[in-house]
């Protein structure tokens, strides 16, 4: 019998920056156990999948299909943490006979008594190195990519979720391309969605105060559209609280509206779903999801043409270059004038939408561990 472990031990929702990483694994746990429990593959069918958890996390992955194993140490100490990470997890792992072990954070431990396989969801600290360097703790930033590197280089299996990020990789680390596996993230279905028309029309955009996340080209790509656009309509943004820094005159200002969190899924969903039109600016993304919830809402996209987005919105998207405020601003307006094109985008991303599932990336993700 195959024995997979998945090492959750440091996944507390709702703390830290993790959030994407928790809910992957959340998913992926669950896709794992039910492609078990259906496939007639004998090698998945005589699988056991271990997941060691904490008692934060028991809720969610002590599920049926999987042996939950509640590790005694806090995941909150952040000493704890690395010391699990580094040494503890590769003894519990041993002990366990695992045959496999799966980290989804992306850090492997030390030594490596079992294979192992690490998922890379992008290589953003290295971005901010070079772009922005002294936006985050240097002495944080730099352990990230020491332990990046190292794990990338050592370990069994590097799991990446879009070709940008293994195009990246191979760039940052020399190793064997056939070492790297791309799988795409999957995407839940948006249940329960309610369609409520408000009485003004809106562009919907997504961004935040990260750098990268390019907050400055969406407001100055909405204020090159609103001084040319004959008939310009209001802007929302979730993701910033204001837009006092970049001083934009009165008349456009009285325009746009900020969310700096939407804490209700269904509300987030309303306000996205009722979008005109859903700008997305990001420089760099390891998957993208936001763009994809546009396409599930039902609201056509314009997107930035770097990083991993092109892939992932295929041709559902109207892709832009974020530098370039003029363009976006022109893509707006002749988008907003096409009922047919956006008919024409909502229609291609229900269908782009299709190639994420869970059911699929499951089978997938068997496929690069059970080798």
């Amino acid at each position: 019998m195959m024995i997979l472990v998945i090492d959750c031990f440091k996944q507390v929702k709702g703390v830290g920056k993790s959030i994407g990483i928790y809910n992957l694994v959340f998913n992926l746990i669950r896709s794992l156990a039910e492609e078990r429990a259906r496939t007639k593959s004998n090698v998945i069918n005589y699988s056991k999948i271990i997941v060691l958890g904490n008692e934060y996390n028991r809720s969610d992955f002590d599920i049926d299909g999987v042996d939950f194993v509640s590790v005694r140490h806090n995941p909150l100490n952040k000493l704890i943490c690395i010391v699990w990470e580094l040494f503890l997890v590769s003894k519990v792992c041993k002990k366990l006979k695992a045959d496999r072990v799966l980290f989804p954070r992306g850090f492997c431990a030390l030594t490596h008594p079992v294979k192992d396989s690490i998922i890379i969801h992008d290589l953003i600290p290295f971005y901010y190195d070079k772009h922005y360097h002294d936006f985050f703790n240097k002495l944080e930033n730099a352990y990230i990519m020491s332990r990046m590197k190292s794990s990338i280089k050592f370990c069994n299996q590097v799991i990446t979720i879009s070709e940008a990020s293994k195009k990246e990789i191979l760039d940052i680390v020399k190793v064997n391309i056939g070492k790297i596996v791309m799988i795409h993230n999957g995407c839940n279905a948006i249940l329960n969605i309610h369609k409520t028309y408000m009485d003004k029309p809106y562009i919907i955009a997504i961004t935040s105060n990260l750098p990268h996340k390019n907050a400055e080209s969406v407001i100055k790509s909405y204020i090159e559209y609103y001084e040319t656009a004959r008939k310009p309509i209001d802007l929302k943004i979730i993701g910033i609280s204001d837009v006092e820094e970049y001083g934009i005159p009165k008349e456009i200002k009285a325009h746009i509206t900020c969310f700096k969190f939407i804490e209700e899924d269904q509300e987030f969903y309303r306000i996205v779903g009722n979008g005109s039109i859903f700008l997305f600016l990001s420089l760099i993304e390891g998957f993208g999801f936001p763009p994809i919830e546009g396409m599930q809402l039902g609201v056509p996209v314009v997107c930035s043409n770097l990083s991993s987005l092109p892939e992932v919105v295929g041709d559902a998207a109207m892709l832009v270059n974020p530098f370039n405020h003029k363009e976006v601003g022109q893509t707006l307006d002749i988008l907003l004038s096409d009922s047919e094109k956006q008919k024409l985008l909502i229609e291609k991303g229900y269908q782009n939408i299709a190639r994420f599932s869970w059911e699929s990336r499951a089978k997938l993700y068997w496929e690069a561990l059970i080798k």
